[in-house]
């Protein structure tokens, strides 16, 4: 299936931060990360699934009047909420996640480690940074909730463009390298040039 073509029949949502989609297998979901990090979730079988866009790992608040897709453990809980609603079991889910980009490779700070995207998940964990910390709590979430995350795309530089087709499970993933701090008036004609111009890479379903 070519990244570029969407069925007539497909309904394609686009994620902003924060949101959340869990739709059949006529729904096609895309996005764009920088730090944040996307969860893409598919049901091989009922063809079911969704994706979040979370900014932060917690919001660290005790009492949630309603779960906000802004935040991974919330997120984590909209994702239980559709697949108790749906009768599954998050064993039987396919999990990858996507995004951690480092948006500032030329910005040194103070006791940030330089993350890339072979980091560890101790080291994504014990990182102060906020892509690394967004990188290490989807492993820690998915493991407290019985899934396995079998690919990831994490860390690196840059943004990322992701479109997931529920229909047949497959992602696919495009990177672009953020300029250095010093040519950050670039950044912006860097993110308007992203097009899917050309067919991104593959992770198989």
């Amino acid at each position: 299936m070519n990244a570029m073509h969407k069925p007539a029949h497909v309904h394609e949502v686009v994620l902003q931060p924060g949101d959340f989609h869990f739709g059949d297998e006529n729904t096609r979901i895309r996005t764009l990360l920088g730090s944040c990090v996307s969860i893409t979730m598919w049901h091989p079988v009922k063809r079911i699934g969704g994706m979040c866009h979370y900014m932060l790992p917690t919001r660290n608040v005790k009492q949630i009047e309603a779960l906000d897709g802004r935040y991974a453990d919330e997120a984590m809980q909209m994702f239980m909420r559709e697949i108790n609603a749906s009768g599954t079991h998050p064993s039987e889910y396919r999990v990858k996640a996507f995004g951690a980009g480092n948006m500032f490779p030329g910005l040194k700070k103070k006791h940030m480690q330089s993350c890339n995207a072979h980091v560890s998940r101790e080291e994504m964990c014990s990182c102060r940074d906020v892509a690394c910390r967004n990188a290490g709590i989807a492993y820690e979430l998915a493991s407290r909730y019985g899934f396995a995350i079998e690919a990831h795309d994490l860390g690196g530089e840059g943004h990322r463009n992701v479109i997931f087709d529920i229909g047949t499970g497959h992602v696919w993933v495009r990177q672009a390298r953020t300029p250095p701090v010093e040519e950050k008036g670039r950044v912006e004609n860097a993110i308007k040039a992203l097009t899917f111009g050309s067919i991104p890479r593959q992770m198989a379903a």
